[in-house]
């Protein structure tokens, strides 16, 4: 039976704009959108079921589209030691840092990742989020990797949620391959990402291009080998120098370029020519307390969609919200409500290679919004902190708590 989803206000954020729709309807069937626009349009539906939406303002779901969702233990107590005064350095050399996560997720077993990743992906479900994307990277090695990418799988079958996975063993430099990151890196593309895609585990490949992981040739080897097996690419690049990872990942058309605090023009130019979205995360901006912008300027200038993400990671960017990132990225990166809520919606769907089927409210894509008790859709990124009163919508069901 077709449902009708009436008495609302719709932003269909088609194009990555508000196009408000007052007083209108959504039609949905079999989980998909099969008709949207003025409730006094709608003619000859008297068998579907009507559903009202008491006046909400209603958006696409959002979607956070770069997460390291699943991983072992945390890193409260180094935040705690570099407020203290300690320095990256001084915790690298007792043993903290990524390679403290990396012991902590190969410990861990896969029901322990789950159960504590699930905690977590829970708290952005509840916020509204109806996609995301779960990276690897904390593994290393082709077991641990494994292990994590089918707890990813696990999640994605167990949540209401559309989960994509994207192997990021070119995270770090495991240390089981201390001084020979080209013999790592041979051993992720002739072992690692071959046999992984053939258990069908990964969606996307991402690596870490900088001077403290891996260098551009590194990073183009990792590329070539994900392309020869028709996987997408995406990089983590200019996050703390100029490396060009951004353009180096827009020569192999890759879905997105994240963080880009260092990135140039000539970055810029070589994402809008190959359609790579900007991913942003102020989350690890404001908790590393960067003060280097992302040049916003040229990326708007060139006409590169951005796209915003929450980063959540145990070291660099601890969120489990993704409002709040939305407010960051107004307040810290000077981006408009209209253009934050693109980036969690249409944007961040392409940083995914789902636009065709998420991120704005069109007829034949999913049906996953969010019915919002508010006045405009400018309070959704304007509150800071707190529970938005809202009605969660996924696959044209209405999400409970049961379902997560």
């Amino acid at each position: 039976m077709q449902k009708i989803w009436h008495n609302c206000h719709v932003v269909t954020m088609q194009d990555g704009h508000y196009h408000m729709i007052h007083h209108a309807a959504i039609v949905s069937h079999q989980q998909r959108i099969v008709w949207i626009g003025e409730s006094a349009a709608l003619t000859g539906m008297a068998e579907a079921q009507w559903i009202d939406l008491a006046g909400a303002w209603v958006t696409p779901g959002l979607i956070d589209c770069h997460t390291h969702s699943v991983f072992g233990g945390n890193r409260s107590i180094e935040f705690e030691q570099r407020l203290e005064g300690m320095s990256y350095a001084e915790i690298a050399a007792q043993g903290g840092g990524i390679a403290s996560t990396v012991r902590a997720t190969r410990a861990a077993s896969a029901a322990e990742l789950y159960q504590s990743a699930r905690k977590r992906i829970i708290q952005l479900l509840n916020e509204g989020v109806t996609a995301l994307e779960i990276k690897s990277g904390y593994g290393l090695d082709l077991d641990n990797e494994a292990k994590m990418l089918r707890v990813i799988r696990q999640l994605a079958a167990d949540l209401a949620v559309d989960i994509q996975a994207t192997c990021l063993a070119a995270h770090a430099l495991p240390p089981e391959y201390q001084h020979r990151a080209d013999d790592y890196i041979a051993m992720v593309c002739q072992e690692m990402l071959p046999r992984l895609h053939a258990e069908g585990l990964i969606d996307a490949v991402d690596a870490f291009c900088e001077h403290l992981a891996f260098s551009p040739s590194q990073v183009q080897r990792v590329f070539a080998c994900a392309q020869a097996l028709g996987l997408p690419v995406k990089i983590h690049a200019e996050q703390l120098s100029a490396q060009h990872g951004a353009s180096l990942a827009a020569r192999y058309q890759a879905l997105s370029a994240d963080h880009l605090e260092y990135l140039t023009e000539q970055d810029a130019q070589a994402m809008a020519k190959a359609g790579t979205v900007a991913v942003l995360l102020p989350g690890a901006f404001y908790f590393l307390r960067e003060s280097k912008l992302p040049d916003i300027a040229a990326l708007q200038r060139h006409g590169v969609k951005i796209a915003l993400s929450t980063d959540l990671n145990p070291g660099t960017s601890p969120v489990l919200s993704i409002r709040l990132i939305m407010n960051m990225a107004s307040t810290l990166f000077k981006l408009t409500p209209e253009q934050v809520l693109a980036g969690v919606t249409l944007h961040a769907a392409q940083a995914l290679g789902l636009q065709d089927s998420h991120g704005s409210l069109e007829v034949g894509k999913f049906a996953d919004f969010i019915a919002w008790d508010i006045d405009h859709p400018a309070e959704i990124v304007y509150w800071l902190g707190g529970d938005l009163n809202k009605r969660v919508i996924y696959h044209g069901e209405e999400r409970s708590a049961s379902s997560l």
